[in-house]
């Protein structure tokens, strides 16, 4: 072995995920890989005059966390347009911050919160009015996605994309409407989201440099949060390979600080096999190299197989037509060796998926194809041990998080214990892994994922799980680094610190092992490593990443709220959210609503008149 090296961490608490060699307190890296692991008397001798040494301050070292289920690349496009109220726990305050995103945002452009939060995190426990919307922003256009159940919009936002009266509705969605028959501003979901992908879709877009500019500073910031590896979706109006060129672009320029493993999403219903056959001309699974490589089909393999989740709403029937759709395209990507992924949700969309899955394998046997369904709320065992029978996996994402008082006020308290029954899915032997289906649904932030899968918690605090289906912090990190690897067929490339992987790792702000499980959703990476190299530094390593170009425009959001918010304590949101409901409630009517109750009594109403008193409320006119 040679003498000198790149870099060499030292005294750290380093989790490999090695089973030779679980624990570490020295790396040494050169190469873009790992080349020692071990105790600081065996790594420290092999540095050289030239190797870069890193004091790691006793701080928890960890593999580079992997998201199987993100859209980053379609999120990245648009990152630098949009207000991120991920991680507000205060509906005030997140209405402040649109105030003030309105005042700086120039016509003709919108001020867009598209998705990552949930009406349940905020201590007032609901959403904005529409009322309360167009107050603050009776000019600009304002979109505020849901989740995947509804979408808001002010006046400005109506006129802009031009629904009026006259309008339809289109085919599963809804535009709600007043006794006149005139647009509300809210738009329903219901069954599916195609109304939300397709109004959105009617704003502004970045410019192609800005697009680069936005690309880059949602790498860094999911890299802020430990984050080395995203398996890609694909998504709705992410065409191939139109929406692909500012991403490739990055990848020939050496600027990706992720590595991205992308799956191809159909976009036309009823073409769905002539999408797939072209695409099969086109790129082969595995083409590309370490940062950026093609991964297979899906989530969306065909649109009437598509069981969007809202647990608000009554569970979709697939049309009888699914089968028929969907076995001439699973039978094009097993004759060509395409992994794929699907999007299902409920066990009934699964039990008819792998009929055809199971009719396709005994014409053409899988024989090792690594295919996966994304999601699988509410599947049973029988179907875990039909997936486990075909190879396949199960990618798990924390929607329960976002959703699951929803899913419990529809379905019941039991219902939800096993939403997903990861356990069982382990015992079965099945291929799991960890990912959050950023950013319109759950926000990116891998920490609330691995929070809700060691608490069984949603983010409104509300207790899911037994410990039957709760993971020990241990299992839970491996879901989101080791096993994610199967679903881009990497094992044993990345996700360990292991001599000859890739070296990705995360330096952690907080020793995950050893904090609060209230808190290990607060945790965020201090140093983040892509094959060696600094991708992201903070606290005593802020000086060890590059910086990055301002974010493209002036206006952007980002510029003055970056992403993830940082949580406060609940006693502060608790004490805005009381104040302002109250006061409102009881001076002139408009914005209190009687969930201010539950929130105690006696607070100052002083303290709420920074954040409601932005809507121009009457009642702040004291």
């Amino acid at each position: 072995m040679s003498t000198s090296a790149d870099l060499i961490l030292f005294n750290g608490r380093i989790t490999t995920f090695d089973r030779q060699r679980p624990e570490a307190s020295a790396v040494l890296i050169r190469d873009g890989h790992f080349l020692a692991i071990g105790d600081e008397s065996e790594v420290m001798p092999l540095a050289g005059p030239t190797t870069q040494r890193i004091d790691l301050k006793g701080r928890r070292v960890i593999p580079g966390l992997i998201d199987s289920h993100m859209h980053i690349i379609r999120g990245g496009l648009n990152y630098n347009m949009e207000l991120r109220w991920d991680g507000v726990r205060s509906l005030a305050d997140a209405m402040r911050m649109l105030k003030e995103q309105v005042d700086r945002t120039p016509a003709p452009q919108w001020v867009r919160v598209v998705g990552g939060f949930t009406e349940h995190q905020f201590a007032e426990r609901r959403l904005p009015t529409l009322d309360e919307v167009n107050a603050v922003s009776p000019d600009t256009p304002v979109f505020i996605l849901h989740l995947y159940d509804r979408a808001l919009l002010n006046g400005a936002a109506l006129r802009a994309v031009g629904y009026t009266k006259d309008t339809p509705n289109p085919p599963g969605g809804e535009i709600q409407r007043d006794a006149s028959g005139n647009p509300t501003g809210l738009l329903i979901a219901k069954p599916n989201a195609t109304i939300l992908y397709a109004t959105l879709a009617k704003g502004p877009k970045l410019p192609p440099e800005y697009q680069k500019n936005s690309s880059r500073h949602f790498m860094r910031e999911v890299n802020r949060l430990g984050v080395t590896g995203v398996i890609d979706a694909g998504g709705g109006f992410q065409n191939y390979p139109d929406d692909y060129r500012i991403i490739e672009e990055l990848h020939r320029e050496g600027l990706l600080t992720v590595r991205l493993a992308y799956n191809l999403f159909t976009q036309k219903p009823k073409e769905e096999l002539k999408d797939f056959d072209s695409w099969s001309k086109q790129v082969k699974p595995g083409q590309g190299d370490d940062l950026y490589r093609h991964n297979g089909a899906g989530e969306m393999l065909v649109y009437s197989a598509a069981d969007f989740e809202d647990f608000k709403v009554e569970r979709p029937e697939m049309p009888p037509n699914m089968e028929g759709d969907l076995e001439p395209v699973v039978r094009l990507l097993v004759e060509n060796r395409w992994p794929w992924r699907l999007h299902a949700t409920y066990n009934e969309t699964i039990t008819r998926a792998l009929d055809v899955f199971e009719k396709v394998n005994r014409d053409i046997p899988f024989d090792g194809l690594h295919w996966f369904f994304d999601h699988a709320e509410t599947i049973d065992e029988r179907n875990i041990d039909r997936i486990a029978a075909l190879g396949g996996g199960i990618a798990v994402q924390h929607r329960m998080a976002f959703q699951g008082e929803d899913f419990v006020e529809r379905y019941g308290t039991k219902a939800a214990e096993g939403t997903p029954p990861i356990k069982r899915m382990l015992e079965a032997g099945v291929p799991v892994g960890a990912g959050t289906d950023a950013t319109r649904v759950a926000s990116y932030n891998p920490w609330v994922s691995l929070s809700w899968l060691v608490t069984g918690k949603t983010l409104g605090g509300l207790t899911l799980y037994p410990s039957a289906n709760r993971l020990d912090r241990e299992s839970a990190l491996r879901l989101w680094n080791e096993a994610n690897t199967w679903f881009s067929n990497e094992v044993a490339k990345k996700g360990q610190i292991k001599e000859g992987q890739l070296a990705d790792l995360a330096v952690l702000s907080d020793d995950y092992f050893a904090v609060p499980e209230d808190t290990i959703q607060d945790i965020t990476s201090v140093l983040t490593l892509l094959g060696g190299k600094a991708v992201h530094g903070d606290a005593e390593f802020k000086d060890l990443a590059p910086s990055l170009p301002p974010p493209m425009p002036d206006w952007s959001p980002v510029r003055s709220y970056g992403g993830y918010q940082k949580r406060v304590g609940n006693d502060e949101a608790r004490k805005y959210a009381f104040a302002a409901a109250c006061a409102c409630a009881s001076s002139c009517g408009v914005h209190g609503h009687s969930h201010a109750s539950a929130w105690g009594a006696n607070t100052p109403t002083s303290d709420a008149r920074s954040f409601w008193g932005v809507l121009g409320c009457s009642c702040w006119a004291f």
